[in-house]
C-alpha cells in the first residue's frame, strides 16, 4: 500500500438543535469577538437567530457580515476581511452553504496571517496561521466544513472570472456542527442539487489517483447514506432523519474527497457556473455520468466504478462487473431528472456554439485534471459537453 496522509476536523458535533452549542464551543477556543460569516438568504430566512443567541449567552461579541454570494469572489472576501478587521475578531464562524464556509475560511486564513489572496492560491501554498474557525453547513452538499479546501473567482485575464482553489491544512476548521434543523427549509431544487453534488465527492474521490483505504471506505458509506437520505428530503423536507443523513453522508463525502481529490467531472463543472450561472450541484447532475463513462475506458476506473456500484444501486450486487458499472452511471444520470431537475445543458442556457469556450475553460483547472483517472484533452472535454448537451 503506498504511503498517504489523511487529514480532517477534528471536532464535530451532530444533531438536531447541536446549534445552540456555538457560543461554548466557540468559546473553547479562547475567542471573545466573533465574525459570524452568513449568507444574507440564510440570515434572511432567520436561520442565524440561534447561532447569534447561542454567541451572545457565551458572552461573545459578534458582527454579522452577509455579503456572501454564490462562488464567493476575492473582492467579496476582501471585504469579509475588512470587516473582521473593523470587529477586531479573533474568531471566524462561517454558517451556511459552501460559499459561506469558504468564504469564512479565507477570511479566517487571511486575517490570521495577514497574507494576500495571491500568497494563497494553488496548493500547499497559504502562510501563516488562521483565526479560529467554527463552521455550521446549512446544505448537505459541499462538505466544506470538513475539508482544507477553498474555491474563489478570481477576476483575470479569461473572459469571465475563474475559480481557483486554495488547498492548505490550514483551512480545515476547528469544529463543526451538523444541525439538520437548519436544513429543512432549502427548495427542493436547492437540497437535491447539493446532495448529487455531494454524491459526485464520493464518486470521483472512490476514482481519484490519491484514493486510499479510507477515502473508499468514506466514499462507500457516505454514498449508501446519500442514496436514501436525498429522495426522502426532497419528497419530505422536515424529515430530519432524511435531512441527518444527507449531512453526515456529505461530510463523510466530503473526508473523501479532501483526501483523494475530486478529478475531471468537478473541471468540467466549474465553466458552466462561470459562464452560465449554474449552480454548482446542478452543473455536476449534467456533466458526471458522462464524464464517468469517459473514464471507464481505464481498467482501474472500471474496476473502482464497479466495487462502488452497489453502494448507489443495491440490487446489483454479484452481478458482472460490466453491469455493475452500467448500472451506477444510469442510476446517477436518471437522479437529476427523478429529483425534478433539468439536465441537459442545451435546455438549460448553453448553446452548442460556446462548447470549444466551455472545454477552453476546462483545461485550465489543472489541479483537478491531474486527480482524473485519464487525462482529458480539449476535444475530449468538448466532446463530453456535447455528450451533456
Amino acid at each position: 500500500m503506498a504511503d498517504f496522509i489523511f487529514r480532517t476536523t477534528p471536532w464535530l458535533e451532530i444533531g438536531a438543535g447541536r446549534v445552540s452549542r456555538l457560543g461554548g464551543m466557540v468559546a473553547d477556543l479562547a475567542a471573545r469577538s466573533v465574525l459570524l460569516v452568513v449568507d444574507p438568504g440564510v440570515r434572511a430566512l432567520g436561520l442565524t437567530a440561534e447561532a447569534e443567541r447561542a454567541l451572545a449567552d457565551a458572552g461573545l461579541a459578534a458582527q454579522i457580515w452577509d455579503g456572501v454570494a454564490p462562488d464567493p469572489t476575492e473582492p467579496a472576501v476582501l471585504a469579509a476581511v475588512a470587516a473582521a478587521g473593523a470587529a477586531r475578531a479573533d474568531a471566524v464562524v462561517g454558517l451556511g452553504g459552501g460559499s459561506a464556509m469558504d468564504t469564512a475560511k479565507m477570511v479566517a486564513l487571511l486575517a490570521g496571517s495577514g497574507a494576500r489572496p495571491a500568497d494563497c492560491y494553488g496548493v500547499d501554498r497559504a502562510p501563516g496561521r488562521r483565526l479560529p474557525l467554527v463552521l455550521v453547513p446549512t446544505t448537505a452538499g459541499s462538505g466544506s466544513e470538513v475539508t482544507p479546501i477553498a474555491v474563489v473567482r478570481v477576476p483575470g485575464t479569461a473572459a469571465v472570472a475563474e475559480k481557483t482553489g486554495v488547498v492548505a491544512p490550514q483551512l480545515l476548521p476547528d469544529a463543526a456542527i451538523l444541525d439538520a434543523t437548519l436544513t429543512v427549509t432549502l427548495p427542493a431544487s436547492v437540497t437535491a442539487a447539493s446532495g448529487i453534488d455531494a454524491m459526485s465527492h464520493a464518486i470521483e474521490a472512490y476514482n481519484s489517483a490519491g484514493k486510499n483505504p479510507l477515502s473508499d471506505m468514506l466514499a462507500v458509506r457516505a454514498l449508501a447514506m446519500l442514496r436514501t437520505g436525498l429522495p426522502r428530503a426532497v419528497a419530505v423536507p422536515d424529515d430530519l432523519t432524511a435531512r441527518e443523513a444527507m449531512l453526515v453522508g456529505s461530510a463523510l463525502a466530503g473526508m473523501a474527497s479532501a483526501n483523494a481529490p475530486v478529478g475531471a467531472g468537478h473541471a468540467l463543472s466549474y465553466p458552466l457556473g462561470q459562464r452560465h450561472g449554474i449552480a454548482h450541484g446542478h452543473a455536476i447532475a449534467a456533466i458526471l455520468a458522462p464524464m464517468m463513462a469517459f473514464n471507464r475506458a481505464d481498467p482501474g476506473a472500471e474496476a473502482a466504478f464497479a466495487d462502488l456500484a452497489p453502494a448507489l444501486c443495491p440490487s446489483v450486487e454479484g452481478q458482472a462487473p460490466t453491469a455493475r458499472v452500467d448500472a451506477l452511471i444510469d442510476a446517477f444520470a436518471a437522479l437529476g431528472p427523478d429529483l425534478g431537475l433539468e439536465t441537459r445543458l442545451s435546455a438549460l442556457g448553453v448553446e452548442q456554439a460556446g462548447l470549444d469556450a466551455l472545454a477552453a475553460d476546462a483545461q485550465r483547472q489543472r489541479r483537478l485534471l491531474a486527480n482524473n483517472p485519464r487525462p482529458v484533452s480539449h476535444d475530449e472535454a468538448r466532446a463530453l459537453y456535447e455528450a451533456a448537451w
